[in-house]
């Protein structure tokens, strides 16, 4: 289902949901990679900077665009921490990406499965997705981030 370069990528995007919780960040990391290598980084910086648009997705998008000199992102897979939202899920189709993994599900405002399918809708462009990679490793960060906020 998964291959090794698919755990190589995830583990990269938990690194980055780790510095986004170091900044005090929902942590939430992605990455997108072209042939193999990572092309673009992000990690949600909403609070940062100041900015409701900065998630992890759209920052992996902009990074990678800039890299690629191109707003397109063809034959391109992000990996990311948490099922993206409507804003990150539509950007990723308007992008072009091919394909999305993704480990946690977002119960509250998941596009992919949870509140929506959105990558089932009659959009110009089809990404093909998975979930559930490294969930738990995901979901532990998360857990522990929002707990550390109740106390």
């Amino acid at each position: 289902m998964f291959s090794e370069s698919d755990f190589v990528f995830m583990r990269e995007a938990i690194e980055l949901a780790k510095k986004a919780a170091l900044s005090d960040e929902v942590p939430v990391g992605a990455v997108i990679t072209l042939d193999n290598k990572i092309i673009g980084r992000g990690f949600n910086q909403v609070i940062s900077k100041n900015d409701v648009t900065a998630h992890a997705e759209i920052l992996a998008i902009r990074d990678a665009s800039k890299n690629l000199k191109n707003y397109r992102l063809n034959n391109t897979c992000m990996y990311v921490t948490l099922e993206p939202c409507h804003m990150c899920a539509k950007a990723l189709i308007d992008a072009r990406l091919s394909r999305l993994v993704y480990s946690s599900f977002e119960p509250k405002t998941g596009a992919i499965h949870s509140i929506d399918h959105i990558f089932d809708k009659p959009f110009n462009h089809k990404i093909d997705y998975q979930h559930g990679l490294l969930k738990e490793e995901s979901s532990i960060i998360l857990k522990n981030f929002f707990k550390s906020k109740r106390h």
